[in-house]
């Protein structure tokens, strides 16, 4: 490779990610729900390769294979290119699944098609100007213990099993191999989110990845995330060469049932500047480049049984509005948190005409009551049942007050395994009966719900980030 080829690829130099020499600002949004689909994001319950299983039962693999092909066409084309673009954004994280490259049953065998459509995005991006992380956001084994690393389980596996730590390391081989000449790919985010109780094995597995990628591709960025969801680096010693190091910075505040309601009070953001800077002391201390690889609020809509929701949409986009210029002065490069779904958070989501939106209507709505999902989920209508359970926890083990990861409460830890397992691998089969009977064009219908041009724009957000990617100061 010629000296000129190389100055093509993004480098880390000093506290600056750089191109060519000049310092660069990455900002953009995650493409969470394709890939890597999760629940809040497209609608399904539990796991996604639950959710899957049932589909696949319902319509029978032909079918199968075609619904998926197709939604995987339709949620990110080049409409969405020209859009993402048209905003003054320049990177885009893709979350992708393992189980698009191997399968439990047959690993270390890599799917000829497994690259088919992150190839198409990447080209799709990089033809309209946009660079791309593409984001390990599901190991095989799970390497946190959270629905989005589609486990099925509580536990993060991954740590306990070296098998599925070797199998991962092949994945990042198999996709180097594959993207090492491609400059428009910025780099590599080989875990997301790890949950390491033992803090140790990630920064040794981080080692033993940054070893076995930079042996194939010598060039491309690591975006290293912070132990336990991208907030702790208190265990990290010395950085890698030619790395970032990537927080995850959601606000409390952006969420149902804040501690207040946000009104950019002095006092509310000096909390925020205190949890950001506590996240990035790390990075600050090594003088490297900081990525904040997710953040952002969620939006009511106006079905959501809120007479204000409009109110509250107001003060999570100030919320966003108070991050962003914090970021502003630490010279952040950022990825919000997500680009399309189905109405909950996205800077696009699916109209609520479409055959998706119709056909699950009412599933959806039993889900929301039924508080099945983690992500930004108002626990209110279910309280009545799950508060006496946390006392009755707590009377019986005062110690999961205690639980790894301390940040989440006992009723998170509780609701993580009645309602976002248990509750959500059973409402998986009426997930599937959804499905039951479609016919190809029925099944195409569902999956073109996904498309730009039957998406709605939530302007207000896409003004913001478009506001922010012109910054200057």
């Amino acid at each position: 490779m010629t000296q000129e080829q190389q100055s093509e690829y993004l480098v880390v130099k000093g506290e600056e990610i750089t191109l060519r020499g000049k310092p660069i600002l990455l900002k953009g949004a995650g493409l969470g729900g394709w890939m890597n689909m999760e629940n809040f994001i497209t609608g399904y319950p539990g796991h996604e390769f639950q959710a899957r299983a049932a589909i696949k039962k319902a319509i029978g693999q032909e079918k199968y294979e075609f619904f998926f092909d197709k939604f995987l066409e339709h949620f990110f084309d080049e409409d969405d290119a020209k859009f993402f673009a048209s905003l003054g954004l320049n990177c885009i994280r893709l979350p992708v699944n393992y189980r698009h490259f191997e399968d439990d049953m047959n690993p270390r065998i890599f799917k000829k098609e497994g690259l088919k459509h992150l190839d198409r995005v990447i080209d799709l991006c990089a033809k309209h100007g946009i660079y791309t992380v593409i984001d390990l956001h599901a190991a095989p084994g799970g390497q946190n213990i959270d629905w989005h690393a589609d486990a099925g389980n509580h536990q993060a596996l991954f740590w306990e099993h070296k098998d599925f730590q070797d199998r991962t390391i092949l994945i990042w081989e198999h996709l180097a191999r594959h993207y090492k000449d491609n400059t428009w790919v910025a780099g590599y985010n080989p875990l997301n989110e790890p949950t390491d109780s033992e803090h140790t094995r990630l920064l040794d597995f981080y080692v033993r990845a940054e070893q076995a990628i930079r042996a194939i591709d010598p060039y491309h960025i690591l975006f290293l995330d912070g132990n336990t969801f991208g907030a702790d680096f208190s265990h990290f010693g010395d950085p890698l060469p030619n790395s970032v190091y990537a927080c995850h910075d959601y606000s409390r505040y952006g969420f149902p049932n804040p501690p207040a309601d946000f009104v950019g009070s002095p006092e509310q953001v000096a909390y925020h500047e205190r949890s950001f800077n506590r996240k990035v002391e790390y990075m600050k201390q090594i003088k490297g480049p900081i990525w904040n690889g997710e953040f952002g609020p969620v939006y009511q809509n106006a079905h959501d049984g809120f007479p204000d929701w409009k109110e509250i949409n107001e003060r999570r986009y100030s919320v966003l509005e108070c991050q962003l210029g914090i970021y502003a002065k630490s010279r952040a490069s950022w990825s919000i948190w997500l680009y399309k779904d189905i109405g909950f958070q996205g800077m696009v989501y699916v109209g609520e005409e479409t055959p998706y939106m119709t056909r699950l209507k009412p599933f959806l709505e039993k889900k929301k009551k039924l508080a099945a999902d983690e992500w930004g989920c108002d626990d209110v209508p279910v309280r009545d049942v799950f508060d006496p359970l946390e006392k009755w926890f707590l009377d019986a083990v005062p110690s999961l007050a205690h639980r790894y990861p301390q940040t989440w409460k006992p009723a998170t830890h509780i609701g993580r395994l009645v309602r976002n397992i248990l509750l959500s691998e059973e409402l998986c089969h009426e997930f599937g009966k959804y499905f039951e009977g479609l016919d190809f064009d029925e099944l195409e219908a569902l999956a073109k719900s996904f498309s730009f041009e039957n998406c709605k724009q939530r302007t207000k957000l896409n003004d913001i980030l478009t506001a922010d990617s012109k910054r200057t100061d």
